[in-house]
């Protein structure tokens, strides 16, 4: 017997279930906002966050040139950790809501790709920190001291420090695109292993995109992991495909039996 999804809702009822998680989300981001505020100002977080140029100021610090800047940096701070915490939530309410148009067998991916989408996302914010941004410092602050002193602000500190974070947790999430490209049918694996010289390029053009500023190491350092990713996208789109033609395979079988 085919598998079928959920009983359908009435349109009206679509729309007052959309507006409670959109609510429920959006609650959840308040939320996640209020608590990160509270782990930046009583935690410190902005100090640790500068640990990367620490020990290349020489023992100065951080300056500011608008009164306003300390704050805009903890609120910008707070907001983005605020939204990473209310993650979560936000995707529980997103699976509430397309769960009931969903087939069982797809019901079973969501959490598994929910959880992997959480595990890539700080594994690049984990990269990013340990590894690139102190690459990247390093390089940056060490080409022509001799000739330049560097005066650097907190707001373009911050501001470099956050989209280098961002970009690399949002490109780690990669393979969970593909994979669910893979199951709407919108590629294959045939489709990506053809492409592959041309996503290397790909790979080094959306990490120089990515990067900010003229950073070198940094585009070389987001290219790399973009295009392990990518083999490793190939590899989960094969699965997914492979699992794909098995379940029509057994189908087609069921109905033939049904109708034999």
């Amino acid at each position: 017997m085919t598998e079928r999804p959920g009983q359908d809702m009435p349109f009206l009822d679509h729309l007052e279930e959309l507006r409670w998680r959109i609510l429920w989300s959006l609650s959840g981001i308040a939320i996640g906002v209020a608590v990160a505020f509270f782990i930046v100002i009583h935690f410190d977080l902005l100090f640790l966050l500068q640990h990367p140029i620490e020990p290349l100021l020489g023992g100065h610090k951080l300056v500011y040139t608008h009164p306003g800047d300390p704050f805009s940096i903890v609120m910008s701070t707070s907001l983005w950790l605020g939204v990473t915490l209310a993650f979560p939530v936000v995707g529980y309410n997103v699976w509430r809501f397309v769960a009931p148009a969903l087939y069982q067998h797809e019901k079973r991916i969501v959490l598994p790709l929910l959880i992997g989408a959480v595990v890539l996302f700080l594994c690049g914010v984990a990269m990013a920190y340990f590894i690139v941004i102190p690459l990247t410092l390093r390089f940056l602050l060490t080409f022509q001291v001799a000739s330049l002193d560097p005066m650097i602000t907190v707001q373009e500190y911050f501001s470099f420090i956050i989209s280098l974070v961002v970009s690399f947790g949002v490109a780690f999430e990669m393979p969970i695109a593909v994979v669910l490209l893979t199951m709407l049918g919108l590629v294959t694996p045939s489709f990506l292993r053809k492409f592959r010289r041309h996503a290397a390029v790909l790979c080094f053009v959306l990490g120089a995109f990515l990067s900010p500023g003229d950073a070198i190491t940094a585009t070389v350092a987001m290219a790399v992991p973009l295009y392990v990713l990518y083999e490793m996208s190939v590899f989960l789109s094969y699965l997914v495909q492979r699992r794909r033609v098995r379940r029509a395979a057994a189908d087609e079988e069921a109905s033939a039996g049904a109708v034999a």
